[in-house]
């Protein structure tokens, strides 16, 4: 087993006596640690490689003058621009393996702030107090190991001496890991439903024959911003967006909105792309006793005990496709799109729950009306999981691409 280097990021100050006990337990496993102090308040109680000043320094600010002040939440945010720059530097230049931090409400937010900044597959714990709840503003679309610390990180005992024992062997063990090689791909994208799934397997298989290997994001808010995120990194090669659901949530108030930018990374990169209104029938609720009372006689379907499906309006769909329209038409590369025109997902074919022609029809008016003229608009008389729906998708995508179909 290779040693490797782990940096413990944290509040030295209020927080030094854990960060300790976990640097120790990293160390029994022959590891080395690397300690990043973002504190603010008193000395640190664990001596740092990397000091405050440091960090302070990377993000714009002044310790000196973050401690005059003692302002908590400017130093938070201080150390929130700091650190990132900090452990991205520290993980380009590979002196870091792996990063593990312990902490509150601050330490999280700084934290995972930093863990923000590196690349996905890079091993990351936050041990945190806020891990039980909803952490999508603190991983974003990253890959981070949120820990829950069950009692505060106020000290040893016998509860947080466990969790921490099993957060410190949780890293160890990530960076102990060797990834089994493969054969690189290019790399195609494509966003996918339980209702489109289907269309995207079909699709998938025709893309992967040709010689790519296709990632499949669950269109569900977090899945449709970290799709956006690794097109925005550079490993894309082209994207199949059939399942554009999430700007339904986003313009209705759903609770599956995946962020104003949804559709844009392709668009502004010049990355291949084939574009279709996948699942914009349907706006996603928790259970049915969830759904805010302002849709009372709407046309629900429930999908299961915890999920409740809202058809859209044709009205609401006019607005959707002005908003993939104007999406679109940012794009600086190659893009198409496909419509499907008996249905845009399996409950919206004929006689089932969301089938409405009128709706469809005011979305693909919409959306023909308000695209630029150059980009092409394919109509299919069929559904969209049809067979050859699917293998149109996948030829025209293959055609972008300048490959053989």
């Amino acid at each position: 087993m290779a040693t490797a280097t782990i940096a413990i990021l944290g509040t030295m100050d209020t927080k030094g006596e854990e960060h300790a006990y976990v640097a120790g337990l990293i160390r029994q496993r022959g590891h080395r640690v690397l300690v990043i102090d973002v504190g603010s308040l008193e000395a640190p109680r664990l001596a740092p490689d990397i000091t405050r000043e440091e960090v302070a320094r990377a993000g714009g600010a002044d310790l000196a003058t973050l401690v005059a002040r003692r302002d908590r939440g400017e130093a938070v945010a201080a150390m929130s621009r700091g650190a990132p720059v900090v452990l991205a530097r520290l993980a380009a230049e590979k002196r870091i393996d792996g990063v593990i931090s312990l902490g509150g409400g601050g330490g999280t937010a700084i934290g995972t702030a930093a863990m923000r900044a590196l690349p996905v597959g890079f091993p990351k714990v936050m041990v945190s107090t806020l891990a039980g709840g909803n952490v999508t503003p603190y991983v974003g679309a990253r890959d981070i190991v949120m820990f829950p610390s069950i009692v505060d990180v106020a000290g040893l005992n016998r509860i947080s001496r466990e969790i921490l024992a099993r957060a410190a062997g949780a890293i160890c063990g990530m960076v102990e890991v060797s990834v089994p090689a493969g054969a690189d791909k290019p790399i195609i994208v494509a966003s996918q439903f339980g209702n489109t799934t289907a269309c995207v397997d079909q699709a998938r298989r025709v893309l992967e024959s040709a010689g790519f290997e296709v990632l499949v994001f669950h269109a569900t808010g977090i899945g449709g911003r970290t799709m956006e995120s690794l097109i925005e990194s550079g490993m894309v090669a082209g994207v199949l967006d059939v399942t554009t659901t999430e700007w339904a949530d986003e313009l209705v108030g759903g609770v599956l909105g995946a962020g104003p930018t949804r559709l844009e990374a392709a668009a502004r990169r010049g990355i291949p792309a084939i574009i279709t209104p996948g699942c914009l029938d349907m706006v996603n609720f928790g259970p049915r006793e969830t759904v805010p009372a302002k849709f009372a006689g709407r046309n629900f379907y429930p999908h299961n005990p915890q999920v409740t499906l809202m058809r859209t309006t044709p009205e609401e769909c006019a607005e959707l496709g002005r908003i993939l329209a104007s999406k679109i038409n940012l794009s600086t590369g190659p893009a198409a799109v496909l419509l499907p025109l008996k249905a845009i997902s399996v409950i919206s074919a004929p006689g089932q729950k969301f089938h409405d022609p009128a709706a469809d029809a005011a979305l693909f008016a919409s959306l023909k009306a308000n695209l630029r003229k150059e980009i092409p608009v394919e109509e299919h008389h069929c559904e969209i999981n049809a067979p050859e729906f699917a293998q149109a998708c996948a030829r025209r995508l293959l055609s972008l691409m300048g490959r053989p179909a």
